[in-house]
């Protein structure tokens, strides 16, 4: 896919990684790039197209399908996380949220959004998942849980979307240079570099980015079973 003239829709868009995957799409030619946000005021940015789109809402979701029915490229980035362990948390209630945001309003934006691209010659879809798609951070371990099913439902909306000819990449990354890992000491990567990262995947035709050296590490202990510790 030629990013140069493009129609895009980012989610989340307002900071982190979603507003440097705005940022990016802009830097490359593209046409439009709606940058969408439960708060469209939070998005300022010039060039951008802000876009008011709560991705639990499933009327929000469809008025954002209808009004950005020109989009090529969407870039499904919105996520929340959580703190709490599985078994000690005193709610799940954090963890339906997870599921909720990460899981079930990720895939509403790729039904909703799937004959959209398909109307614009297909296109391509992004869904931004993480390394915690195949390792556990106990201390979160439902953010975890909600992005190994987002990888799931990655791989098998994939093998669908392929028919009308829409590419469907999976991005998985460590920690990444934005709010939500602002506590975490050790080693980041940009939301600048993923970006990049993501973008040339697209125009390149492939289906998965492994975005720093823990995620291509997890990735490829996957087949060695269950560490100690894990």
């Amino acid at each position: 896919m030629n990013i140069t003239g493009a129609t895009a829709l980012v989610t989340g868009a307002n900071r982190g990684l979603g507003r440097a995957f705005a940022l990016a799409l802009l830097e490359r030619g593209a046409h439009t790039v709606y940058a969408a946000a439960r708060d469209p005021r939070t998005v300022t940015d010039p060039g951008l197209t802000p876009v008011g789109l709560d991705i639990t809402d499933p009327a929000a979701v469809a008025a954002a399908a209808e009004r950005c029915a020109d989009t090529g490229l969407l870039i499904n980035n919105a996520g929340i996380v959580r703190d709490g362990s599985l078994l000690t948390v005193e709610s799940l209630d954090g963890a339906r949220a997870e599921l909720e945001t990460n899981l079930f309003g990720t895939l509403a934006m790729s039904r909703a959004f799937a004959p959209v691209l398909a109307k614009n010659g297909g296109g391509a879809l992004v869904n931004m998942l993480s390394v915690l798609s195949w390792h556990t951070i106990p201390s979160i371990g439902s953010y975890g849980v909600s992005k190994a099913a987002a990888w799931s439902m990655t791989n098998a909306i994939r093998e669908e979307l392929r028919e009308q000819g829409t590419l469907t990449v999976g991005v998985h990354a460590a920690f990444i240079d934005t709010d939500m890992a602002a506590t975490v000491d050790g080693p980041k990567i940009s939301a600048a570099d993923v970006a990049r990262q993501v973008l040339d995947a697209v125009e390149a035709g492939r289906e998965e980015v492994l975005a720093d050296d823990i995620t291509r590490q997890v990735k490829a202990a996957l087949s060695g079973g269950v560490p100690d510790g894990v």
